[in-house]
């Protein structure tokens, strides 16, 4: 079992930037691949980035590429995206998840078995 809270979610203007955390607990964190996936209104639940156990490897959607970024601290059981450049559209849940058959950092929804909550993260024009 892995439990999974997030964390600093919140409104910001346009251009801003903010840092999202979710926390991990239960199986060895390190051993396992961890993603961010966001869900707006509306629309379905779509990848953001991943990253791998070891966090050496990390992989991001397109439509963030170049502005956030992910990363993890395996002593803290701690994964955090960093958002910047934030635009409207980016307004969405944020959720973390845990690929715990995993290593490699995977951008496939099926992939992960553990989800958080969610955080909101809102952007205004």
């Amino acid at each position: 079992q892995v439990q999974l809270v997030e964390s600093g979610g919140g409104l910001v203007q346009a251009g801003g930037s903010l840092r999202i955390s979710c926390a991990a607990s239960g199986r060895t964190f390190s051993r396992y691949a961890m993603g961010w996936f966001r869900q707006a209104p509306g629309k379905e639940r779509e990848f953001v980035a991943t990253i791998s156990a070891g966090a050496g490897t990390t992989s991001y959607a397109d439509s963030v590429k170049g502005r956030f970024t992910i990363s993890r601290d395996n002593a803290k059981n701690t994964v955090y995206l960093q958002m910047n450049s934030l635009k409207p559209e980016d307004t969405a849940v944020y959720s973390c998840a845990a690929a715990t058959k995993y290593t490699f950092p995977t951008n496939l929804l099926k992939n992960y078995d553990y989800w958080g909550q969610g955080t909101q993260v809102t952007v205004s024009s």
